[in-house]
């Protein structure tokens, strides 16, 4: 599982960070990223809505991997996990949320930031984190500054990266993908621009694509 979930991650490489506040928005938003070309969404836990709004993308957008994000307690994740996330996200690593997500059979990219949160997460049988926030903490620079001592794991930074910037991340060897909330904006996702957020999206798989050689 491990393998294929990388696999799918580098593939899309943006992944689009939603904090939606109506569970009715899921399904076009999620087809409106699919016309784009992005496969992958991770819908954060920040409102009441979020449980709701990956049950519904699990059940009626198959072709869109959803993802669970902002899990910081257990209840958090039961809940995700119920309504079928196939990875959680976490902003930090808490031991406890790492192993129920294990037992649960889900990946889990919890956020690190230091050489000993990933020693604790290498501990817990980890190679691949969440780098959060990564423009406050350094940026690129940092994630290559971490990848000389430990060149076998790979980040999936966010926080602080978008359009402008989301290039000189692709092109890192350790750099899985990136999350982001610029593919679908909150202002277009409350106005249901849904033809803006394809569009967008339909940039960000361009660049994604003309930075690695993808033939999605």
């Amino acid at each position: 599982m491990r393998a294929s979930m990388k696999s799918r991650f580098y593939r899309t490489g943006i992944i689009p960070v939603i904090k939606l506040d109506d569970a009715n928005s899921a399904v076009p938003l999620a087809n409106a990223l699919l016309k784009g070309g992005i496969d992958v969404i991770e819908i954060t836990f920040r409102t009441g809505a979020a449980t709701e709004a990956i049950a519904l993308i699990r059940q009626q957008c198959p072709d869109m991997m959803v993802g669970a994000g902002t899990v910081i307690t257990l209840d958090n994740l039961a809940r995700a996990v119920a309504a079928g996330a196939a990875f959680i996200v976490a902003p930090g690593l808490n031991p406890k949320i790492v192993s129920a997500a294990k037992k649960a059979g889900v990946f889990m990219l919890p956020g690190v930031v230091t050489p000993s949160e990933i020693e604790q997460g290498l501990s817990l049988g980890l190679d691949t984190f969440k780098f959060f926030p990564a423009g406050e903490f350094g940026g690129i620079k940092t994630i290559e500054a971490l990848s000389a001592p430990y060149g076998n794991i790979r980040f999936v930074p966010t926080g602080g990266v978008n359009a402008d910037n989301a290039e000189v991340y692709l092109i890192n060897k350790a750099v899985l993908a990136v999350g982001g909330t610029w593919v679908a904006p909150s202002n277009c996702i409350a106005e249901g621009l849904y033809d803006e957020i394809t569009a967008l999206a339909t940039e960000a798989r361009r660049l994604c694509d003309s930075v690695r050689g993808n033939n999605n």
